[in-house]
């Protein structure tokens, strides 16, 4: 019997299928969705908080949890950041989708990489999301 899949809710590099491939994962499909209640912070990696102001723009694509588990030991092992699990309702044009979405509880502020960012706008464009939130994607290069 295959190994169920779950939806995951990608926000930041993840949403980039180059960067997914670097750990050996190649979803068959990406959809787009927005999550209320929730804002973007990059700095030094994407990260999610509370905001009922607000709403993140990101991909949902469904994995397994083994692939799941690997890519997040790679987060960690790689990049420096433990992100955990979180259950969240994301809107699609399909309608609603029950999703996990991983949000670091703790990440010590320091400014993003200019690559690091990039690797989240280039999809964001080619996904089409809205001008003013790529913008605000934007907003965390570092200046030099």
């Amino acid at each position: 019997m295959p190994e169920p899949r779950v939806w995951t809710f990608f926000y930041g590099s993840y949403m980039n299928p180059a960067v997914l491939a670097e750990t050996g994962l190649h979803p068959d499909r990406f959809v787009v969705g927005r999550l209320p209640g929730y804002d973007i912070r990059i700095g030094p990696r994407a990260n999610l908080v509370p905001s009922p102001a607000h709403a993140v723009h990101g991909v949902l694509v469904e994995l397994t949890h083994a692939e799941l588990a690997r890519l997040y030991a790679h987060a960690q092992d790689v990049l420096g950041e433990v992100y955990l699990p979180h259950p969240v309702v994301v809107v699609t044009e399909g309608g609603p989708c029950p999703a996990l979405c991983y949000i670091s509880p703790s990440m010590a502020p320091r400014d993003p990489e200019r690559a690091y960012v990039d690797r989240i706008v280039g999809p964001a464009r080619a996904h089409g999301f809205p001008a003013d939130y790529i913008a605000r994607l934007e907003s965390f290069r570092p200046r030099d």
